[in-house]
């Protein structure tokens, strides 16, 4: 008889053995391979939609003018620059994850795409304004934001200008007076009449016929909105609800309001009032 080497045997027996772990292993990481490839589609998909989404609700809030809640009228363009990359960059992500769907039809090697790999925690950070601002309804700023942080401090609303010294008294609102008041000895306002409109605002510190006339200041956006107001006397001020738009015709004299002295409204006359088509004064 004819023995058969050993070594043959076992190297025949070894080189089957690792051919094995190489289909396996082949086997596994081209599984591996295309569980990645999926996952990342769908976050790629993900991303487009909820871009196309953000695009849409800015579309949506400026159409419907809501966009004035959020931003000061001077930088609303800056919204539709947002809207349109929003729409062009999802729109083009979109086009060309379906390029990549018809070409991987007609051709099933992988190995020639390149995806950009998104987290999933970025996707939430898009999520998060898109489903925030869709379900809490859009408004203005009113008397339940100013958690006690109203002022009627002149100082923190910059100096007056040329152009409010300009507007007659009954025709500036309470932007435009606390101004006048913050550049000239405001014994000089005594006397001036005033015809305001605002929110009504007070405090359980008050005196029974004490009240503010508030509006919100924003300079870009509400990140940066600052409760304004004037302090008025009325007799009937207990009867007025806290947050509604009023119409003030009276006025000013000197007075005491929070320890401090300064010009007081009296007022002559008080109406409700819709609230303005732009709640918000711009400094």
């Amino acid at each position: 008889m004819t023995a058969i080497p050993m070594h043959d045997h076992d190297h025949e027996h070894n080189h089957a053995e690792h051919e094995h772990d190489h289909d396996h292993n082949h086997e596994h990481n081209h599984a591996q391979h295309d569980h990645d490839d999926r996952t990342t589609t769908i976050q790629l998909w993900l991303k487009a939609l909820l871009l196309i989404g953000l695009g849409v609700y800015f579309v949506y809030n400026i159409g419907s003018g809501n966009i004035l809640n959020y931003v000061n009228v001077r930088f609303a363009w800056l919204s539709y620059v947002a809207a349109a990359l929003f729409l062009l960059i999802g729109s083009f992500s979109i086009w060309h994850l379906l390029r990549d769907h018809d070409h991987d039809e007609h051709d099933h090697n992988h190995d020639g795409h390149v995806h950009t790999p998104i987290s999933w925690g970025v996707l939430a950070l898009l999520a998060v304004p898109l489903v925030l601002g869709t379900l809490i309804p859009s408004q203005p700023l009113g008397a339940e934001a100013v958690s006690g942080n109203l002022t009627s401090s002149a100082a923190t609303v910059g100096s007056a200008t040329v152009q409010t010294f300009n507007v007659p008294p009954l025709q500036r609102n309470v932007l435009d007076w606390l101004r006048a008041f913050n550049t000239a000895d405001t014994k000089q306002f005594n006397g001036q009449p005033a015809d305001v409109i605002g929110f009504v605002y007070t405090e359980p510190t008050f005196d029974k016929n004490e009240f503010m006339i508030a509006r919100f200041s924003i300079t870009c956006c509400v990140a940066d909105a600052t409760a304004i107001g004037l302090p008025v006397y009325w007799d009937k001020a207990a009867d007025l609800p806290q947050g509604q738009w009023i119409e003030i015709k009276g006025t000013f004299a000197p007075g005491t309001f929070k320890g401090s002295t300064t010009p007081v409204l009296q007022a002559a006359s008080i109406d409700s009032v819709a609230q303005p088509e732009h709640p918000y004064l711009y400094p």
